[in-house]
Formats: C-alpha cells, sequence, structure tokens
C-alpha cells in the first residue's frame, strides 16, 4: 500500500488561502497599519503564490452587497503610516442585521452567501464594539471569523488597549495643550470636548496628559456646584483660567436619575444637544467666569497612527495571520498584561470595558488636585 499522506499534504498546500478582511464602524489611525500587518505576515509565512487577501469594501455593508477584490502584495505597502483605511468603512448597526428593510434583503443570509462566493477560508473583522457583535454572530452562524480591535475610545471588553487610542489620545492632548495659552490670555476657562460617548478613557488619559483642571468622564456623573467650586478655589489662589476636558456622553448627577430618552428630551427642551454647551453657560452664570469651548471633534480620528499604534497594530496583524494559519478562528485578537493574546469572540461581543470608580488613573488624577466632578 502506498503512502499517499505526502501527496495530500502538497495537494493542500498548493491551494491557496483565501482570507477575507474588511474594516468597519468609525475609522481611526491604525488601521491601514494593521491591515499591513496582517498582510505582510500572511505573504512571509505562506508565501504569496499561495495566499489571497480578498479586501471588502466599506465594512459589513460590502459584504452583505458583494463588494469586493483581491487584493495585490503591493496594495499593503507604503500604508504603516497612512491614516484612515484603503478598504474604506462604513456604520452597519448591529441592532439592524436581522432587521429586513425596504431593500429586502436579508442581511445576515446575503453575507453568508457572499462568503460562500468569495470561497474565504476565513474573514477578519477590524472595529469595535459593534463590529465585534457582528462578527460574533457570523461565528455563530458557522463563519470562520477572526476579530482585531480598534476604537479611539478603547472599550472594547477583554484587551488593555486598542489601536487607535493612543494616536487620538496625543490628538486630543494636544488640543489640551494649546487652549492653555489663550485661556491664560484671556482668564477664561476653556471647556474641551473629547470624543467618548460611553467610555472616558480618552479623556481621562488626554486630561492627565494635557493639565487639565477638571476632567468630566461618562461613568462619573458630575455635579456643576462641584465643577464650579473647583474653579472658584483656582480663582482664589490666583490662578487665572481653568480647563476641563469633557467627554461627549458625560452626564450630570440630575441625568443619571434618568433613562435616556428622559435626558434627550430634557436636554431639546433646553437646547443643547450635548452637556458641554451647557456646561460652558451654567460656569458663566455661576461663577461670572468668561467660559468658551473648544472641539476638536473627527480630528481625534484622522491623521498618521501614533509610533505606539503603529507597533500595536503590527502586532495585532501578525499575531491575526498566526490565527489564521493555525486554523484558529472565533477569537479577537487582545493585548493582556503587555502580551498579544486572544479572547472568544462569545465571550467578548456586547460588552464594553468602562473607568471603573477606583481605578488607578482616577485616583492619579484625585491626588494631583484634579477635580473628577
Amino acid at each position: 500500500v502506498l503512502d499517499r499522506s505526502f501527496d495530500t499534504k502538497e495537494a493542500a498546500f498548493s491551494m491557496k488561502k483565501r482570507v477575507g478582511i474588511l474594516t468597519s464602524g468609525g475609522d481611526c489611525p491604525g488601521l491601514n497599519a494593521t491591515l499591513r500587518g496582517v498582510a505582510k505576515a500572511l505573504y512571509q509565512r505562506l508565501g504569496e503564490d499561495h495566499v489571497e487577501i480578498i479586501g471588502i469594501s466599506n465594512g459589513y455593508s460590502g459584504l452583505i452587497n458583494g463588494d469586493w477584490r483581491v487584493m495585490q502584495p503591493s496594495e499593503f505597502s507604503g500604508i504603516l503610516t497612512v491614516g484612515g483605511t484603503i478598504l474604506g468603512t462604513k456604520r452597519t448597526p448591529f441592532k439592524l442585521m436581522r432587521v429586513v428593510g425596504e431593500d429586502h434583503i436579508d442581511k445576515v443570509e446575503a453575507m453568508k452567501k457572499n462568503y460562500a462566493e468569495m470561497k474565504l477560508d476565513c474573514l477578519l473583522c477590524l472595529g469595535g464594539n459593534g463590529t465585534h457583535k457582528t462578527a460574533n454572530l457570523l461565528s455563530e452562524e458557522g463563519l470562520n471569523i477572526i476579530g482585531l480591535p480598534k476604537t479611539i475610545d478603547n472599550d472594547i471588553f477583554g484587551t488593555d488597549v486598542t489601536f487607535g487610542f493612543h494616536s487620538a489620545m496625543e490628538i486630543a492632548t494636544e488640543a489640551i495643550d494649546r487652549v492653555h495659552t489663550t485661556a491664560g490670555s484671556h482668564s477664561r476657562c476653556m471647556v474641551v470636548e473629547l470624543m467618548g460617548n460611553k467610555a472616558g478613557w480618552l479623556t481621562l488619559y488626554a486630561g492627565i496628559a494635557g493639565g487639565a483642571d477638571i476632567i468630566l468622564i461618562p461613568e462619573l456623573p458630575y455635579s456643576i456646584e462641584n465643577v464650579c467650586a473647583a474653579i472658584e478655589k483656582r480663582a482664589a489662589q490666583g490662578k487665572r483660567f481653568s480647563i476641563l476636558a469633557v467627554a461627549e456622553g458625560v452626564y450630570d448627577v440630575k441625568e443619571a436619575r434618568m433613562k435616556k430618552k428622559e435626558r434627550m428630551a430634557k436636554r431639546a427642551e433646553q437646547g443643547y444637544t450635548t452637556a458641554t454647551n451647557r456646561i460652558a453657560k451654567e460656569i458663566e452664570e455661576l461663577t461670572g467666569i468668561e467660559t468658551r469651548i473648544c472641539v476638536p471633534g473627527h480630528m481625534q480620528r484622522g491623521g498618521s497612527p501614533s509610533p505606539y499604534d503603529r507597533v500595536l497594530a503590527t502586532q495585532f496583524g501578525s499575531y491575526a495571520a498566526k490565527m489564521v494559519e493555525d486554523c484558529n478562528y472565533g477569537i479577537t485578537v487582545a493585548m493582556k498584561n503587555n502580551h498579544v493574546g486572544e479572547n472568544k469572540l462569545k465571550d467578548i461581543a456586547g460588552k464594553s470595558r468602562l473607568v471603573p470608580e477606583g481605578h488607578g488613573m482616577l485616583e492619579v488624577a484625585r491626588r494631583m488636585g484634579i477635580s473628577v466632578g
């Protein structure tokens, strides 16, 4: 009897592994660096003749609508430092994934159908919390899925850090840095509104790095009386200005007792879309100190990734390539205690990593005399 195992292995190796990849949700610095990390590691480990990377345009929207192409190795060169995503991205809310709209498209079935038509061996999904919920849904539907955690909010459960966070923190810190001189020149309070609807990591870290006097985050409802007391204390010490780093999703102690719809209705009645405008107005009314608002907005998502994020993205991308090589699916890459590893998608999907009361960085802020509202 002839041993045909060698021939079988050779035949398997000669077949090209087809790896789909998409970027979903909000963009951030580091997406392209991660795409590059995945691709270069796959080409290095498997050989360019034995792997095809299928780029899916505009996130899950492209997977639903069959918008994809076979990518060339040259497309992954020169993108380490480039912001945004060469694949394009789009928000496709998880809560609508099983809702059949006016287009009569069953989104989940369409994604499964296109996955099969692309002849994918696996699909890599780069994104935040919503992206990971859909990634887990597809995994439960029987597709081979690997997640890669990106978000400037740093709020994905099970990983100490996400790519995009460090770059956004640098940009947010620079925004705080730059208002110091104008605040001092005019003896004003400056309220810097930073991104973060539910999680305050970005505001907390940038606030400390930028020397903010008051830091307000969604996890800790603030009291405007406490905020004004901190400002007046500084004024009494002869300090002519105060800097507030405020996450866009903050709410006060009264709003904390309301349901979300009640909070939004109350703000609409008062003529505010976010808490920041109200905070600035109340500071002026209660202290008499001229107050201005600065909103860096989407600048926090833009531009080249920081060196830290380039390294992190490369670590995550190369680890994901190893998972492809090992056929280890239903997982998402994670950084735990300074080591790259993975979590099961089912264990992290639908969970958020928020700043807990008593967190070390909150204690640092308080010891430094920074008010947290």
